[in-house]
């Protein structure tokens, strides 16, 4: 893996309008208690996406990917994946059952910012265990495909190691393999490099710079600005629960338009001077 020490050139635009809509957000709402974390959040992520989610601490980022998923139940709104409705019975306004909640999360990918590896597997059997035992496929077949994505993600050497021996940048590739391993229709990040020392941050950005190149479907919740002004396709600026901007990152950089946006933004310049 070679390290981001250099400015990563900028993407490629992708234009979202000429893909189909592969996640739909419409007006998810959520609280806690007395407190409300989201309010009303509606955007799209159409297909070879990389949509950046931006923001302060407690913006609510976090808690929109869980309820993307319905690891959180939203209070109201709906969400989309591929026009099907998560979480609730087609037709109906039933709680889906858990196991077809399940079925469909089979469909999503996610990276945890504490990587989330089974301590007491090796790295090849962590990246086989879902697609064995939750898809049921050929055991033959998947060791061939987890194989080539830890060549994939820089671990070819590590393929017999327990996540014990790896460090925070091997354990993140690692989560990342894993879920590529699941053939998803997306790929949510939640601050996949925060748990990471500086100087691992960049073997894992490198790996998700390569996955947005080759059109893989991705929503990332990041503090690498960096990252999202190189990468991303879009960004989504959220504060205090709620979507305050979004556009193209060269746009975002250059001449946010808002104010709080402005005021997001010199900090982290100043923070990087």
């Amino acid at each position: 893996m070679h390290a981001m020490a250099e400015k990563a050139s900028p993407m490629p635009m992708v234009e979202p309008i000429a893909q189909p809509v592969v996640l739909d957000v419409n007006g998810v709402s959520k609280s806690f208690g007395a407190n409300t974390v989201l309010r009303d959040i509606s955007f799209k992520v159409h297909r070879s996406e990389t949509v950046c989610l931006l923001g302060p601490s407690g913006s609510g980022k976090s808690t929109l990917l869980r309820c993307i998923n319905w690891l959180e139940e939203p209070d109201g709104g709906t969400v989309l994946l591929g026009g099907r409705r998560i979480g609730v019975r087609p037709g109906t306004n039933l709680r889906m059952t858990d196991r077809d909640l399940a079925a469909i999360r089979t469909r999503i990918g996610m990276v945890f910012q504490h990587f989330a590896l089974w301590p007491h597997m090796t790295v090849l059997q962590n990246v086989m265990e879902a697609p064995v035992h939750v898809l049921k496929r050929d055991k033959r077949e998947v060791r061939k495909e987890a194989e080539a994505l830890l060549r994939r993600v820089g671990l070819a050497d590590k393929m017999d190691s327990f996540p014990a021996r790896l460090s925070g940048g091997q354990k993140q590739r690692v989560g990342i393999a894993r879920s590529l391993a699941m053939k998803p229709d997306l790929i949510l990040f939640d601050e996949p490099t925060s748990s990471l020392d500086p100087e691992l941050v960049g073997e894992v950005l490198t790996v998700m710079q390569d996955l947005a190149r080759e059109g893989l479907t991705m929503v990332v919740v990041t503090h690498e600005m960096s990252f999202a002004r190189d990468v991303a396709s879009r960004v989504v600026f959220m504060d205090k629960g709620q979507i305050v901007e979004t556009g193209n990152p060269d746009q975002f950089f250059r001449t946010p338009q808002t104010e709080r946006a402005r005021q997001f933004l010199a900090r982290y310049a100043a923070r990087d001077r």
